[in-house]
């Protein structure tokens, strides 16, 4: 398959602390890759270095084999190109679902409205959310907010889906129905890059696994190697913490 993301060389800092540090990464076309380590060991800010939220100290970041950072995209051709869900939803409370699906379209890219809701209409349909286009969301459930926060950023066609803990404000019995959507994603074809906690989802639905520690990405490789026999020691110890919680 085609490379659709590489990072060469990418670090990052934070007052003085080391929070990144020459990561080297590549993610094929269509691959859905899973980040996964202990807190404040890189994952979030590497996603977000992706998409230029967060802008790197070092290194490259290539989408399509153009620099991030370069003329080919702009900041806002990149956002297209792109889409972020966090595990905070990040919802407008005072606009409609609908508002918040076709609002980066509409102000940001410049798609008419009647384009947009269109959009966002066939994209809540599809995702169970069609009767709440015009509800508000302190009206939603916290699984039904996520839905919507995956929605809108699918809104605008991207490429890529960044996906960064997005199960972790949810309450157990919600989890499921998220990562359901995620896996139909998968099968869809979207390349996703994937920081969670929920190993039994990383196992389930990565193509490969990748295991941050210190800012670095130590070991990777696919989910059947990595938790069935990691390498790095750092891993295995890692790992043993998640079997002991029985979490895995």
């Amino acid at each position: 398959m085609a490379e659709r993301i590489r990072l060469e060389g990418v670090g990052k800092s934070f007052a003085g602390r080391r929070v990144l540090d020459a990561v080297d990464l590549s993610v094929a076309a269509h691959e859905v890759v899973c980040l996964i380590g202990a807190s404040g060991s890189g994952k979030s800010t590497l996603l977000r270095c992706i998409n230029r939220l967060v802008e790197a100290d070092e290194g490259r970041i290539l989408l399509d084999g153009e620099p991030v950072d370069g003329p080919a995209f702009g900041r806002t051709g990149l956002q297209r190109r792109i889409g972020i869900v966090f595990q905070s939803y990040n919802l407008f409370p005072h606009m409609t679902v609908l508002g918040n699906v076709t609002l980066a379209p509409r102000r940001v890219h410049g798609v008419p409205r009647a384009e947009a809701e269109a959009t966002a209409h066939r994209l809540l349909a599809e995702f169970g959310m069609a009767e709440f286009a015009g509800s508000y969301p302190e009206r939603l459930s916290g699984g039904q907010q996520q839905r919507v926060a995956i929605v809108r950023a699918l809104a605008t066609g991207p490429d890529v889906l960044l996906l960064d803990e997005v199960t972790a404000a949810l309450d157990p019995e919600l989890i499921g129905e998220v990562l359901r959507i995620v896996r139909g994603l998968k099968d869809a074809g979207m390349t996703m890059v994937v920081v969670t906690h929920e190993m039994g989802f990383a196992r389930d639905v990565a193509d490969r696994v990748c295991f941050l520690d210190a800012g670095r990405i130590v070991e990777s490789g696919p989910p059947a190697a990595l938790f069935g026999a990691p390498e790095h020691p750092r891993t295995r110890r890692f790992l043993q913490r998640i079997m002991d919680a029985g979490r895995l």
